[in-house]
Order: C-alpha cells, then sequence, then structure tokens
C-alpha cells in the first residue's frame, strides 16, 4: 500500500514539473492532475473490500491541489497573490476529493456487483463468467479444467440453534479454508446459502482429487477445533471444451457428490461423537 501510494505521488510530482515547463509555452497540462487522482481512488476502493475504508484518494487530492497550485504560482513568483494561491489550494483540494469519493464509489459498485458481501468471493455472476471464459481456452487449447460444487450439510440446523452469528463465521471459516487450499488462477465462489464452488483451470481429475482431499481434511480440523457439528459434501467433475453449459456440469457434480453424502454425514456424526458437550 505505502509504494502503491508513493507511486501516486511521484506521478503528481512529475506532472507539476511539466507543467511548470509547459506553462511559458502556453500549453496547459492541469488536466492531467486528475489521473492520479482516479488511481488513488481505484487503490483505495480495493482496499476497502478486504479491511476497512481508505482516505488515500482524499490525501491523494489535497497533495494534487498544492503542487498544482504552486507551480501555477511558481511562473510568476513573487508577484502571484498570497490569498489567490491560498483559494486555489482550498478548491482544488475541495474538488479532487469529491473527484476521488465518486470514483471510488464507482469502483466499489462495480466489484460488490460482482463479490459476495460476507465472505468477499466472487459471486454467481463472476462464477459464471470466468467460467466461459475457461471453457474457451480449453475449446482453444484442448486442455481439462475441473469444477468443484461444495455444500455445507446441516448448516441451517446450527445457524437457527447458534444463531446467525455463528452460520456467518461459518461461512467466513469456510471462505478462507477454500481461498488458502486453491490457487491464484482458481475462481472461488459462493454461489448459495451455504453452496460454495471452485473453478480449477488446466486441472485433470487427479488433481482435482488432491485438492478435495486438502479442503476436506483442512475443514474437518477446523469443524472440530470449534465445535461445530457440520461437515462439507464435495462433488465434482472434469471436461474438456465448452459443449456444457455451467448449470449441468454444475448438475452432474451435485449428482456425484449425492452418493458420497451419506459417507460424509456418517463421518461427520462420528467426529461429532468425540466433541465435548457444547
Amino acid at each position: 500500500m505505502f509504494w502503491r501510494f508513493m507511486l501516486v505521488v511521484a506521478e503528481i510530482l512529475f506532472i507539476t514539473i511539466w507543467d511548470y515547463k509547459m506553462a511559458g509555452a502556453y500549453y496547459s497540462l492541469d488536466v492531467l492532475y486528475c489521473l492520479p487522482i482516479i488511481q488513488a481512488a481505484r487503490i483505495g476502493s480495493i482496499r476497502s473490500l478486504r479491511q476497512s475504508d481508505t482516505q488515500m484518494s482524499a490525501l491523494v487530492g489535497v497533495i494534487a491541489a498544492v503542487a498544482w497550485s504552486i507551480a501555477e504560482a511558481a511562473v510568476v513568483w513573487p508577484d502571484y497573490p498570497l490569498a489567490a494561491f491560498t483559494m486555489n489550494i482550498f478548491t482544488r483540494s475541495i474538488t479532487f476529493t469529491v473527484l476521488g469519493r465518486v470514483v471510488a464509489r464507482l469502483w466499489k459498485e462495480r466489484d460488490y456487483s460482482r463479490k459476495d458481501a460476507l465472505t468477499g468471493l466472487a459471486n454467481r455472476l463472476e462464477f459464471t463468467e470466468k467460467f466461459a471464459t475457461e471453457q474457451m481456452r480449453s475449446e482453444r487449447t484442448n486442455r481439462p479444467y475441473s469444477l468443484l460444487f461444495i455444500d455445507v450439510d446441516r448448516f441451517k440446523a446450527l445457524s437457527e440453534s447458534k444463531g446467525r452469528r455463528v452460520g456467518d463465521a461459518v461461512l467466513k471459516a469456510l471462505s478462507d479454508i477454500l481461498s488458502g487450499n486453491s490457487r491464484n488462477i482458481d475462481t472461488v465462489a459462493r454461489i448459495g446459502e451455504d453452496e460454495f464452488a471452485i473453478l480449477f483451470p488446466e486441472t485433470d481429475e487427479y488433481i482435482c482429487r488432491v485438492l478435495v482431499m486438502r479442503i476436506r481434511s483442512a475443514s474437518e480440523k477446523k469443524f472440530q477445533a470449534e465445535g461445530w457439528p457440520i461437515s462439507l459434501s464435495i462433488g465434482h467433475v472434469t471436461v474438456t471444451g465448452g459443449q456444457r453449459s455451467f448449470e449441468e456440469l454444475l448438475h452432474e457434480a451435485d449428482e456425484k457428490y449425492v452418493h458420497s453424502k451419506y459417507d460424509d454425514r456418517y463421518n461427520g456424526d462420528k467426529h461429532n461423537s468425540a466433541m465435548p458437550a457444547q
């Protein structure tokens, strides 16, 4: 975050020097100060999705306003009125701050429309877009991809008995597990209340099964540690090309894990019997 901020400041400095040198030739580059404001707003919107809101765009706006006013005043200094210099900094700071907030809000709305608000994972819209892209790549390269469908067994019962706060904690913990056991090129999404999906590009069935085992192992450890009487049902399918739709493959994965769901529940019940009473 610090280095991104410093790069934006360096951009402002470059624009300021360039603007000052071009002033004598009657050229104005003032509009370029909007570029670092937009960049700062974008960085701030990305950060706010993961942590807390940031005032980076406002700070950059003030820096840009001061730099612009200094470059303008330096052209005719010392004949530039101090009152005009102060007023310019004030009005430009307000303008840039408003611009930064508006752009940041637009970026946030765009990103939030593609993200799950609770977990921060991709939502169904973003997942289907990534799925379509992967299908085209698979058709072109003739390489397989895998799709996982994950359902949390007995989630509703846990949420009703322990409260919504515990239910949210389960979903957040599971989203961390899925993200932590997938690669940067994979897409992890929450597509239902307690349903998740993962798209594994360029992944054959063997690698997919390895990833499934990792997810199952990590989730069982977490659920046991927290005393949550739940388990995961995981279905997966590996295909090549784009002849079948997302819904069709999702249904196939769903059908596959139906046959193993009873085993998962049995294992989950065995784990639960070993848990201390809550």
